[in-house]
């Protein structure tokens, strides 16, 4: 009797640990269902599938500064080119320099040197023969003066405005700075070559020979790898690899007689901007791809091309018609034009360091204007010397300068 009850009794255990295990069994298909979405024939975690989680999306990481040019100082930002140059941003270099304008006279072998508080003319500097661009240097201790036919260039200090001695220096049509400081680049316009020199000494380190003609205006990608360089007379552009001092790319602007000018990067380093005086507007180019451009018509005699400090705008000088286009780079398209009144013939300048007044020379008028950035209201209009060309508004905002009438980064 004893051993009866005790079979039944592992007999009753026995079935509840079989009900238990049964009820395990369902719970586990049906999690199993839940965790993979499946049905029969669902692979196990045996089969290497993980069973899907909640996992909150991953944010975009921000994008990592290019790596540059050897020995050029590390990119603020980026997505924005010019995040160096915003308003009154100075430089301990050139913080105490005062505020001036400077501008070559081709004609009359002059620097005129403008006081933008009053728009007066304040100094007259002679100079070599047709000056044509006023540079400041990638340390931004000095602005050369390029004296084109005179083959010089005179050094102007921007704290006293004095003149040093000229520094001989072949076919200087304009004049512009490798980001890293290492070396000048002289566009010797007649002798159709690009010559690197000592960014300091000026002394001649390698000469390029180039195919086109007319070699005039520059900019450099976001690493400074590389530039575009506009060919005036031939209606070409270059590309140009910056370390190895050599031309890597050569193309033919898609319009007979085209004839570019100033060169500007987009704030965030895809496209090149090429002003086109015969197109009438600039033209629009992929730098990295280096494919074939589009156009986009701004007006007679495109000139050139300033950025303004919130890196939203570029105001363009149309020198054929007198007026003054401005470009949204956030929205892609054109959406102001200003008319200097009774015309006029807006040619090179540059941005004050406040931002707030768009300073070109009248190249064919003997005069200067000053631009209200806001509302396009000529400010003033300033007598100067004969064939008035690519003005200096100084100082600027940036770190360094890459050369021409004031390219900062």
């Amino acid at each position: 009797m004893h051993r009866n009850r005790n079979v039944m009794k592992r007999a009753l255990i026995a079935g509840a640990v079989l009900t238990l295990l049964a009820g395990c069994g369902s719970e586990s298909k049906d999690r199993e269902k839940e965790a993979f979405g499946t049905t029969e024939g669902a692979a196990k975690p045996a089969d290497s599938v993980k069973p899907a989680v909640s996992v909150k999306p991953k944010q975009q990481a921000e994008p990592k500064p290019p790596r540059g040019l050897p020995g050029m100082p590390p990119v603020l930002d980026p997505k924005d080119v010019y995040a160096a140059d915003r308003p009154n941003r100075l430089s301990r270099v050139v913080k105490d320099f005062p505020s001036r304008v400077y501008v070559p006279n081709t004609e009359s072998d002059t620097v005129s040197v403008i006081d933008p508080k009053t728009y007066k003319v304040i100094k007259t500097i002679p100079v070599g023969a047709q000056p044509q661009h006023v540079v400041p240097s990638w340390d931004m201790k000095t602005l050369w003066v390029n004296n084109n036919k005179g083959n010089t260039l005179t050094p102007i200090d921007p704290r006293t405005g004095r003149a040093g001695r000229p520094v001989g220096v072949h076919d200087p049509y304009n004049l512009y700075f490798t980001p890293n400081g290492k070396y000048a680049i002289v566009m010797a316009s007649r002798d159709r070559e690009l010559v690197f020199r000592d960014a300091h000494t000026m002394k001649r380190v390698k000469t390029v020979p180039v195919s086109c003609y007319g070699v005039n205006h520059a900019d450099f990608s976001l690493d400074g790898r590389y530039f575009i360089v506009s060919c005036e007379f031939s209606g070409e552009v270059l590309k140009v690899d910056t370390e190895k001092m050599k031309v890597i790319g050569h193309k033919k602007l898609p319009l007979d007689g085209s004839m570019p000018q100033d060169v500007k990067i987009s704030p965030d380093g895809k496209r090149f901007y090429i002003a086109d005086m015969m197109a009438g507007g600039m033209w629009v180019l992929d730098g990295a791809r280096f494919t074939k451009p589009t156009l986009l018509r701004t007006g007679r005699g495109c000139h050139g091309l300033y950025v303004g400090r919130d890196s939203r705008e570029m105001y363009i000088s149309n020198r054929g018609e007198g007026s003054v286009s401005v470009f949204d780079f956030t929205r892609n398209k054109l959406t102001k034009k200003w008319r200097l009144p009774n015309g006029g013939s807006p040619d090179m300048g540059g941005v004050s360091a406040d931002g707030k007044v768009l300073w070109l020379a009248g190249r064919y008028d003997a005069e200067v204007y000053a631009i209200n950035t806001r509302t396009g209201a000529q400010l003033a209009r300033i007598p100067v010397g004969s064939g008035p060309h690519g003005l200096a508004v100084y100082p600027q905002p940036g770190r360094y300068s890459l050369g021409h009438t004031g390219i900062f980064r």
